[in-house]
């Protein structure tokens, strides 16, 4: 752990302040010298040496604040050698329902999910994948935690891409069975888990083939719904979807493929069992070295407090004059 300085520059801010009372200081000391010569009497309101070092003291203080210190500290980064974790956002039409106008939908709410469960596992390459009736990779697996979250933050949205098929369920959990076979994972990756974020709304499928292809692969999956049966789908202008009504089957159609896939189904009040079954899924395994990261805590607010100090000693020193 190291003490840096973000904005070195900006302390020179002190000089403004601090070279005119360096000359206040100069001008009054030989103004002194030529009163001591001439033998004249100091004068009945001298100077307070002590109230102008304070205020010196509060320009230095404020101007190392503006140098922006920090606490930096650089360690390892390892990642797991033998796992890794695909992330796959639904973001087909009925993801854009909400409890209200301007209030957060559900593909909002799944993203925040899915920054949750990868910073639970931050040493497992985590990729994220969108599904409506097909599954479309963003970002292939990787360590880099900042990357996933500009992936979902920045590549992820309702309908991009639009399904091939117009229809009036346009998510399928039919395609997750191209997953575990479809180069999502490294080979490497002997531990592999799909997090499914989803309201559950999807057309009917087959689960037997998905189950196959994940039993196949040594593949699990974790799913969240992410759903209320008070939502829908409001404009820009805050009007409701008369087309749109919320299916609360996507409860069993979750369900069912998650039995299929040997996975577990949670809904997306039950986070932290969520979190909890995708750590055991992974489990532990070997790790590598793969770089270094760097923290830094930043200090300026704390140290701009420090300036209050002299500044309560000038206001006692006013108050017993």
């Amino acid at each position: 752990m190291a003490l840096t300085l973000l904005t070195p520059l900006a302390a020179l801010v002190a000089i403004a302040a601090v070279l005119p009372l360096a000359a206040f200081a100069l001008a009054a000391a030989r103004v002194a010298r030529v009163r001591s010569s001439l033998a004249l009497p100091p004068p009945s309101r001298a100077v307070d040496t002590q109230v102008l070092a304070a205020f010196v003291l509060v320009v230095l203080v404020l101007a190392l604040a503006a140098a922006q210190p920090a606490l930096s500290r650089t360690s390892k980064q390892r990642i797991r050698t033998d796992a890794a974790a695909l992330f796959v956002i639904d973001t087909s039409q009925s993801m854009a329902a909400a409890p209200g106008p301007r209030r957060s939908t559900r593909l909002d709410r799944a993203a925040i999910l899915a920054e949750r469960l990868r910073a639970a596992i931050p040493d497992v390459p985590a990729g994220v994948a969108t599904l409506t009736d097909r599954v479309l990779p963003d970002l292939l697996p990787v360590a880099d935690a900042a990357a996933f979250d500009t992936t979902l933050q920045r590549a992820v949205g309702i309908e991009r891409p639009p399904p091939r098929a117009v229809s009036v369920r346009a998510t399928s959990f039919a395609a997750l069975g191209a997953v575990p076979h479809g180069g999502y994972f490294d080979p490497s990756a002997h531990r592999r888990i799909v997090v499914l974020l989803t309201d559950g709304e999807t057309s009917i499928f087959d689960a037997a083939p998905v189950g196959r292809a994940f039993a196949n692969s040594r593949t699990s999956l974790v799913g969240i719904r992410v759903w209320g049966e008070n939502e829908a789908i409001y404009s820009a202008a805050g009007r409701r979807d008369p087309n749109y009504r919320p299916d609360p089957s996507g409860r069993e159609q979750l369900a069912l493929l998650a039995s299929a896939t040997g996975g577990r189904a949670f809904e997306e009040r039950d986070a932290a069992a969520a979190v909890a079954a995708v750590k055991a899924a992974l489990g532990r395994g070997p790790t590598k070295t793969v770089g270094r990261t760097r923290s830094t805590r930043p200090l300026a607010p704390y140290v701009a407090l420090v300036a209050l100090l002299p500044l309560a000693f000038v206001y006692r020193r006013r108050v017993r004059q």
